[in-house]
C-alpha cells in the first residue's frame, strides 16, 4: 500500500483511496495453506468454504474499494504464510497483520517473539500483528513487562498492533500506547464496549486513549451494535469518538460499512470521509 496520505486538497484532483481496514483470508483446499486444528485459535469454528484472494479482489471491485488490510484468520493460528501469500502476490491490494503471540499462539513471555516479528515483516511483508487479549479476560499480558521485548522489536520495525480487547482491557492499550509511541496501534471493533452499560464500563476509558497520538480506532460499528444496518444505535458513539479522536484517527472496516461510513453518517465532511475511508489506513499500514 504505497499511496499518499495526503489529502485531495493538497494532492489536487487526485482521488482518495479506498481502504477496508480488516477482512480475512482463507483457502481449505489448497495442500500449500493447510487449517490445522491443533494451531488454530478458533478450532471450533473452522470452515468449509474458502474466502480467498481471489473472492476479495472481486468483492473489493464490487464495492469499489481500492485496497484491504488482511487480518490474518484465526483458523491458521500462528501460520501467516496464507496471508503472507496474499500480500506478496498483490502488494498494490494488500497489506496485512499477523497472529505470533496470545490465546493458543506463541507465548507472550517466549523470547524468540521479537525475532518471529521481524521475519514476519521483512520476510513475509506484513505490517505488524494483531494481539486478542480478549481471549484471555482473566490474565495480564499484553502490558506485562514480558511483552515490552516484542514492543521494542515493534517500534524499531514500525510495526502496526491492531488489538482486539474487551472493554476491561482498554486501559492496558493506554499503558502500553505510552511506553511505546512509536507503535501504532489500532483498536479493533470499539474495543467491543457494552452500549447498555454506562461509560465508565468501557467507553470513557476507550475516549481517554485520545491523549496517545499513536492509537486509533477501527470502528466495526456492527460489534457493539444492537440493531441491524445502518448500526443506528452505534452513531451517537460514533460520534463521540469522531469528537475525541477526529477524522484522522478513525479507519472503517468491511464492504457494508463502508456503504455506511460513505453515504448515511450525516457529521463527517467530504474531506472526513477520505481520512476514515481510505488515507489513514494507508498512513498507518505502509511500511516503506
Amino acid at each position: 500500500m504505497t499511496s499518499s496520505p495526503e489529502s485531495s486538497s493538497e494532492k489536487g484532483s487526485e482521488k482518495a483511496p479506498i481502504v477496508d481496514g480488516a477482512a480475512h483470508a482463507w483457502v481449505v483446499n489448497d495442500p500449500r495453506f493447510p487449517i490445522v486444528a491443533d494451531i488454530a485459535t478458533c478450532p471450533e469454528n473452522l470452515p468449509d468454504w474458502d474466502e480467498s484472494a481471489g473472492q476479495l479482489l472481486t468483492r473489493m471491485g464490487n464495492y469499489g474499494i481500492d485496497q484491504t488490510v488482511i487480518s490474518h484468520v484465526c483458523y491458521y493460528g500462528r501460520d501467516n504464510r496464507y496471508s503472507a501469500h496474499c500480500v506478496q502476490t498483490y502488494p498494490d491490494r494488500f497489506t496485512g497483520v499477523g497472529l505470533l503471540v496470545g490465546h493458543r499462539l506463541h507465548s507472550p513471555a517466549d523470547p524468540e517473539n521479537p525475532a518471529r516479528l521481524e521475519r514476519l515483516m521483512r520476510e513475509d511483508g506484513l505490517s505488524g500483528l494483531r494481539l486478542s487479549p480478549i481471549y484471555d479476560p482473566d490474565v495480564v499480558w499484553m502490558n506485562d513487562p514480558v511483552s515490552y521485548p516484542l514492543w521494542k522489536k515493534a517500534e524499531e520495525l514500525g510495526a502496526v498492533f491492531n488489538i482486539f480487547a474487551a472493554p476491561h482491557q482498554v486501559e492496558q492499550i493506554g499503558d502500553m500506547a505510552e511506553r511505546f509511541p512509536g507503535v501504532n496501534i489500532v483498536v479493533d471493533h470499539f474495543a467491543m464496549i457494552d452500549i447498555t452499560k454506562p461509560d465508565s464500563e468501557g467507553f470513557g476509558p476507550l475516549l481517554a486513549l485520545n491523549r496517545h497520538p499513536n492509537v486509533y480506532i477501527r470502528t466495526s460499528l456492527h460489534n457493539p451494535s444492537r440493531m441491524e444496518l445502518p448500526f443506528r444505535d452505534m452513531w451517537p458513539y460514533l460520534e463521540r469518538a469522531y469528537d475525541a479522536f477526529g477524522p484522522r484517527k478513525l479507519v472503517y472496516a468491511t464492504d457494508y460499512e463502508l456503504l455506511v461510513m460513505k453515504d448515511m453518517i450525516p457529521f463527517f465532511t467530504a474531506q472526513d470521509r477520505e481520512w476514515i475511508l481510505g488515507r489513514n489506513a494507508v498512513a498507518i499500514y505502509n511500511k516503506n
